[in-house]
């Protein structure tokens, strides 16, 4: 059974807010699969442990699969109630549930965010399933934390360099158009790197990001800006 939204929770929404929990349609009722191993870094699984009412909690599990519906190749979110499927929605998505929402919303690479926000504001983000990438990536930090803090500077510095090179490649043929060139003149990009470095700082700036999206970190200069 669909979770239904709290009247006076959803009358102090935004106007993108509101658009978006009207997304929301009741899900098939089928079980959640199992996760497989081979499914890392095509499939996400979330869960967290909500009270719903006279002493007891039941676990959501929110589902992404980043491949999109065999059908419709779209990306959705669906949300699981105790392992039954009790709604689903197209992403960005926002789904009630007892004491708030669970928001969601992913990247071209990967999951960008995944929290339950309550009704007084607290946000807490989803536990991963342990064997998504979000999940191995999570223990991995858990165990080794000099490792993580050193792989998350380098991811930076890869986007730092990826978002400096589209900036100075956009920049020229922006500075030809008429318009421009006549008030403030043309700009002629210093660098000029052989295609195969530009292929390879650009392959280095896609997986920072997809390094950030599995510890579901993003900003929109940083990972927006280098493409994904």
């Amino acid at each position: 059974m669909l979770v239904t939204i709290r009247e006076g929770v959803t009358m102090g929404l935004s106007w993108n807010d509101r658009r978006i929990e009207r997304r929301v349609k009741p899900g098939d009722g089928k079980p959640l699969k199992p996760f497989r191993w081979w499914q890392m870094t095509r499939r996400s699984l979330l869960s967290i442990a909500l009270p719903v009412g006279g002493g007891l909690s039941a676990t959501y599990t929110v589902e992404v699969k980043h491949g999109g519906d065999p059908e419709s190749g779209v990306v959705r979110a669906r949300l699981y109630r105790d392992g039954i499927c009790e709604a689903e929605s197209k992403l960005p998505a926002r789904f009630p549930v007892p004491g708030g929402t669970i928001e969601v919303r992913r990247s071209e690479v990967g999951m960008r965010r995944c929290h339950f926000v309550a009704d007084d504001g607290r946000e807490t983000r989803l536990a991963p399933d342990p064997r998504s990438a979000e999940g191995r990536r999570m223990n991995f930090a858990r165990e080794h934390p000099g490792a993580s803090a050193l792989i998350g500077a380098v991811s930076v510095v890869l986007l730092l360099i990826g978002v400096g090179l589209n900036l100075l490649q956009a920049a020229q043929p922006i500075s030809e158009i008429p318009a421009i060139a006549e008030s403030l003149g043309t700009f002629e990009s210093p660098l000029r790197l052989p295609v195969w470095l530009n292929v390879t700082l650009g392959v280095g700036a896609a997986l920072g990001a997809t390094e950030r999206a599995m510890r579901m970190r993003y900003h929109w200069l940083l990972d927006g800006g280098a493409g994904t």
